[in-house]
């Protein structure tokens, strides 16, 4: 067993039968010292921040592009449509790659989740493509 130290990426991806799951990968932590361990270095596609005011609420939609999704300040809540959700507050994030299978158009009743703001604090998030 490697004593290689790892990062738990959380990862919303769309299955075999097209619909959003949640699965885990580990990142193994290979660069930097043993005081501060870190992932080998990823290019990304640039990134945005998003303010989603109180009441902020999503349809079911896909990603469009695979990006990491870092919670800032407030909670979301991912629904699938198993009906499972999740809920993310600050300093969380995951990886959201549930995009729309190639040449199948888009179902709302089977394909995506939906996202919305939780309690009484704005949602800030901050999207990293990958």
């Amino acid at each position: 067993m490697s004593n290689t130290p790892f990062f738990v990426q959380h990862i919303l991806h769309t299955d075999v039968d097209g619909r959003a799951r949640w699965r885990q990968a580990q990142l193994p932590l290979t660069e930097g010292k043993p005081q501060a361990r870190l992932s080998p270095l990823a290019a990304s596609g640039g990134y945005q921040l998003r303010h989603s005011p109180v009441g902020f609420r999503s349809e079911f939609h896909c990603t469009g592009d695979p990006q990491w999704v870092f919670i800032l300040q407030g909670r979301m809540e991912i629904g699938l449509q198993d009906g499972s959700v999740r809920v993310f507050g600050p300093g969380e994030h995951f990886y959201s790659a549930d995009v729309l299978p190639e040449g199948m158009p888009f179902d709302p009743q089977v394909h995506g989740h939906c996202s919305r703001q939780l309690g009484d604090e704005p949602l800030v998030t901050l999207f990293v493509r990958g």
